[in-house]
């Protein structure tokens, strides 16, 4: 069966998972996260895969956070869940995403040992043929693509996708057009942290979309950034970034993990109660989050500031 190409039309939302007091994937509050955010158009939607924690979700539970997304989203946009890490449990996710009705798979890297490329693109082919879903294989840690595999891939019908989140971009180039060579349609899209601040680079090697985990916590400014960046409005997307994601990613560097610590740490702060992150990740100390929030006050103050501006113009 051949996998239809994916579509993506706004950026790329990374929901988190949260968690109750009790430690358990609360989804009635993923419901709630994910079903306010539809409206800031998101071009799809992606449950249980690195913003949402996939690395420290059982199969069960990538199977109820997907399931509840699915539910959530009922069709408005496509939803492609994760899956990945040891080959056993990449196959429970993958058939479970299709069973409960995603559209695709975002294939995380497999689990502490790397392969060679033949041995990294059989891995992809076994998971492939356990399900009908088709996939975007993730560049990063123990999944390293070359322009051959991404070519061996593209024999695969149901490969139709490739993030990277290396960030080495002359790689990214050569793959780009390895993929372009095969004739076949691929989504391309930048998985780095906080893509925002290196999408502008993307953009010039053929990778026009990206992943925003900060349009899960700030929806308001991170759709308005993909306006001025679908629109060409260099000043008000330079302005964003300046003001607002720079300070955020020279937060985000000071502990690993915080790619998605502060993700959770900013709803909280903004009045979702999604928990923290589990272990080994590490929540914001007072004082980083009182950064963050002094942050997130100044992106909503761009948001406004921008929304008011786009309103004017019309």
């Amino acid at each position: 069966m051949t996998a239809q190409p994916l579509r993506f039309d706004g950026v790329l939302f990374f929901p988190v998972t949260p968690f109750d007091q009790t430690g358990r994937v609360d989804v009635d509050l993923l419901a709630e996260h994910v079903d306010s955010r539809l409206p800031f158009g998101p071009g799809g939607v992606f449950p249980a895969c690195g913003t949402g924690e996939f690395h420290a979700l059982s199969s069960s539970e990538v199977a109820t956070v997907v399931r509840a997304t699915v539910d959530t989203v009922a069709g408005r946009v496509p939803v492609i869940a994760g899956s990945g890490g040891a080959l056993g449990h990449a196959i429970e996710t993958a058939r479970a995403a299709e069973a409960a009705g995603a559209d695709g798979l975002l294939l995380l890297p497999p689990y502490l040992v790397s392969g060679t490329t033949a041995g990294l693109v059989a891995w992809v082919n076994a998971i492939t043929a356990a399900t009908e879903l088709p996939v975007v294989v993730y560049h990063r840690g123990t999944a390293r693509y070359t322009p051959d595999a991404i070519r061996r891939l593209a024999e695969n019908p149901k490969v139709v996708g490739f993030k990277d989140g290396l960030g080495d971009i002359g790689l990214a180039q050569e793959i780009v057009l390895a993929a372009n060579g095969t004739g076949r349609e691929f989504a391309f899209f930048n998985g780095l942290l906080t893509a925002e601040l290196s999408q502008g680079a993307y953009r010039g090697i053929g990778i026009p979309l990206y992943s925003s985990a900060a349009f899960a916590m700030l929806p308001e400014l991170a759709s308005l950034h993909y306006r001025a960046y679908e629109a060409g409005d260099e000043d008000a997307r330079l302005a964003m970034l300046r003001e607002f994601y720079t300070p955020l990613v020279a937060l985000r560097d000071e502990t690993p993990g915080f790619g998605v610590s502060l993700i959770k740490a900013g709803l909280r702060l903004r009045g979702l109660p999604v928990g923290s992150v589990r272990p080994p990740l590490v929540d914001p100390t007072p004082e980083q989050e009182a950064r963050l929030m002094g942050i997130l006050e100044t992106g909503l103050a761009l948001a406004e500031r921008f929304a008011g501006a786009a309103t004017a113009a019309r």
